[in-house]
């Protein structure tokens, strides 16, 4: 099943312009992508799960499709942006499933509005450590984005695409490989890299991930979640899942052998049989917000 399969559909949020696909019929899942990302990343996991699931994958403002406006980039306006792209499909609740700094937005989102949350999944999440690789933290030293130009020049990602579909054609695909070479070839867009800089900046210092939810997520403790993490995750340690899963003593840990930083994409026939035994055998939250609240009240 290709792209064309699930086409991309757009609504206008705040007067900016969101791009999402949407798939099924059954319970909501909103799955969110990380950085330099798009709603492409979820299409094989979405062909498994809309079957029994309506599936909904958007853009994130300055990502794929949807607009690159000068603005907010933080976690919780993605967030509140979120809830509002719900709100204006309809969609009352939903379990929400994040990877990498989609993960970190689910966590926001989770914290922000629990009684909008059936569930949380969390796919090798950003917003749980410091420990991030290299790379990102380099992105966001000051004047990065003048050399950037330079690293992602258009016609590496004319060539990327040619070198793949050559690749393709004669049976060798790598979806690890791919999702980078995706990310890179969406870098190489001005307009993209705006988006993609203004997002990392918001998450990430040279020193490594500048936002986390450790010390909130007991607020989850009554939400049933689900952490997956590929354990040769290079970008963001698999350490992180184990530490969220010891203070989330309700939650469910799953570890992909040999998987990096893609376990949707990477094996979304094995990504889709963890997160539908996850969906089948819970129930839907009924946190409330006087539930919240006594919980803040109490500290744990």
């Amino acid at each position: 099943m290709t792209v064309e399969d699930f086409p991309v559909e757009h609504v206008t949020l705040h007067g900016e312009r969101v791009a999402y696909r949407r798939a099924g019929k059954g319970p909501v899942l909103l799955l969110l992508h990380g950085i330099a990302g798009s709603s492409r990343t979820w299409i094989p996991a979405m062909r498994l799960l809309q079957h029994d699931y309506t599936v909904i994958a958007p853009d994130f403002l300055g990502h794929g499709e949807s607009a690159k406006p000068h603005g907010d980039y933080s976690l919780g306006n993605h967030a509140s942006n979120t809830r509002d792209f719900l709100d204006v499909l309809d969609i009352e609740r939903a379990t929400i499933v994040g990877q990498s700094f989609g993960g970190g937005v689910a966590l926001q989102f989770a914290y922000q509005f629990p009684e909008i949350c059936e569930r949380l999944v969390l796919v090798d999440a950003g917003g749980l450590g410091r420990e991030v690789n290299l790379m990102l933290r380099l992105v966001t030293l000051p004047g990065a984005e003048y050399v950037f130009p330079v690293v992602f020049p258009a016609f590496a990602g004319r060539y990327g695409r040619s070198v793949a579909q050559f690749l393709e054609r004669r049976g060798i695909h790598n979806p690890a490989a791919g999702e980078i070479w995706s990310s890179y070839e969406s870098l190489t867009d001005a307009t993209n890299r705006r988006g993609f800089v203004r997002t990392m900046r918001a998450v990430i210092d040279p020193g490594g991930q500048s936002v986390s939810a450790v010390t909130r997520l007991y607020l989850a403790a009554h939400m049933p979640t689900l952490i997956v993490w590929g354990d040769r995750d290079k970008i963001i340690p698999v350490e992180h899942a184990h530490q969220a899963h010891a203070v989330m003593p309700n939650s469910r840990l799953a570890v992909m052998e040999g998987i990096g930083h893609f376990p949707h994409a990477e094996d979304p026939e094995g990504f889709v049989e963890i997160l539908v035994d996850f969906l089948r055998t819970t129930e839907p939250s009924s946190f409330t917000r006087e539930e919240l609240r006594e919980l803040r009240r109490n500290g744990g």
